[in-house]
């Protein structure tokens, strides 16, 4: 059971990255648009494409299981910073406060997974554990 829970887990956590990653292709303009509005203005077209490369690189290989400490450290990299710049909750009041209070706390704990994650390590169904058990 815990095997299962632990892909499940891992589908789950890697479904947020790989979305936001299409939602930023799809959008592309309106990402950037939303990075100036945040004071994002150096070398906007090179960090989005990065972000990208990040958000479907880790996003895939925590999905399959394969090397899930490094993919989790990747998308820490951009997630931690993209959650401090964006969900400044202590630059808010009233209403705002609190709505940018709760996207930080569910980023955090979001990121809590992913150093979960490179803790543990990818459990039984995964492609790492595929590789180590075949032979060749």
């Amino acid at each position: 059971m815990r095997d299962w829970l632990d892909l499940i887990g891992r589908i789950f956590l890697s479904a947020i990255f790989l979305f936001e990653a299409a939602d930023s292709v799809l959008n592309f303009d309106k990402t950037k648009m939303t990075m100036a509005e945040h004071g994002l203005t150096w070398r906007q077209d090179m960090l989005l494409l990065g972000a990208i490369s990040f958000l479907i690189l880790g996003g895939v290989m925590v999905l399959i299981g394969y090397r899930t400490a490094l993919a989790s450290f990747l998308l820490l990299v951009y997630w931690v910073p993209v959650t401090f710049i964006v969900h400044d909750f202590w630059n808010y009041s009233g209403e705002a406060l609190r709505i940018q209070s709760i996207f930080f706390m569910k980023n955090m704990a979001i990121a809590g997974g992913l150093m979960m994650l490179i803790g543990k390590g990818s459990g039984r169904y995964s492609v790492k554990r595929l590789l180590a058990t075949t032979r060749v």
